[in-house]
């Protein structure tokens, strides 16, 4: 079943163009990563899928009907975590989330048992009378999670829901959201951590300027592109014209030194490391510790849209 799908949209403000011509479909029970540079379109896209925002053009389903402002009972089944904490400040942990539950379940039995599961299922057992004030920035956004995810949505949009929290915190969300998965949660994940698409990700769409430039599983992005292997190792001085030999050898389509450190980027092709060492062996150029590493999702990212992602 597909629980997204978007149909060549189109969203302006005035002569700029926010989303142009985007098409995405996202299966049940993925964790769909949506990556891009900051202003590439991905919190427009979000607003007009949650049809927050008008549009000018495109057609959006979830869960197989048409998504309207008025699609209520589409609604009740999503819930929305976004960057910016949105607590009250005056409400305690387990006030909070029972705000927010209140919002789609009225029923107050049935709300006690949502809202204790939410508070055991982000780790806040010891804080349910504590004000947000009190709680550390990853507590709040665990708090936040809770909040967004108590009445049991089936489609779950987290955006930068890790930004800023410390490494136990981001492990704790992490994990958090694998669970929801498992519960039969589809997820919407977006965020500049690319090493969390790498571990949690099903399939991912990186877009800019309003369009899908790639879309599939971290391997087949990954795939797509020119680099097959990055090696790196320290070098007291390399000469022009070994660093010229370098460049000549197969699959080379990057060098690079710098401060003691040579890289060497090179296409898909075997038996370079192999290479790279008898040509340094052969012009007498010391060097000291080797590494090797295959193409990253950020790797993936850079050439796709010739962009750090933070910036």
């Amino acid at each position: 079943m597909k629980v997204v799908k978007i149909e060549n949209l189109v969203k302006r403000y005035g002569d700029l163009v926010a989303v142009d011509h985007f098409n995405l479909e996202i299966e049940e029970g993925e964790i769909f990563g949506l990556l891009g540079p900051n202003g590439s379109g991905k919190s427009t896209t979000i607003h007009c899928l949650l049809s927050l925002l008008s549009y000018d053009k495109g057609h959006i389903e979830i869960f197989g009907q048409e998504m309207t402002p008025a699609s209520y009972d589409i609604k009740k089944d999503i819930g929305i975590i976004m960057q910016n904490v949105a607590v009250f400040q005056e409400l305690t942990v387990y006030e909070n989330i029972d705000y927010f539950c209140g919002l789609y379940v009225p029923e107050k039995g049935q709300r006690k048992r949502l809202v204790e599961e939410a508070i055991e299922f982000a780790g806040l057992s010891e804080f349910r009378k504590f004000y947000p004030k009190k709680l550390s920035g990853g507590l709040l956004r665990r708090l936040n999670i809770a909040c967004g995810i108590a009445h049991k949505p089936k489609l779950i949009i987290l955006d930068e829901p890790t930004v800023a929290v410390d490494p136990q915190s981001r492990n704790k969300i992490l994990e958090g959201i694998r669970e929801l998965n498992r519960q039969g949660a589809t997820i919407i994940y977006t965020t500049h951590y690319m090493e969390e698409v790498e571990q949690i990700c099903t399939r991912i769409a990186i877009m800019d300027k309003g369009r899908n430039l790639a879309l599939g599983t971290k391997d087949e992005l990954k795939a797509m592109i020119d680099l097959g292997e990055t090696i790196q190792m320290e070098v007291m001085e390399l000469s022009e014209e070994v660093s010229d030999a370098i460049r000549t050898l197969p699959h080379v389509i990057g060098v690079s030194y710098d401060k003691g450190f040579l890289k060497v980027r090179f296409s898909k092709g075997k038996h370079n490391l192999l290479r790279l060492l008898d040509l340094l062996k052969e012009k007498e150029t010391a060097f000291g510790n080797v590494h090797s590493e295959l193409p990253t999702l950020n790797d993936v990212f850079l050439e796709i849209t010739g962009k750090e992602l933070r910036d």
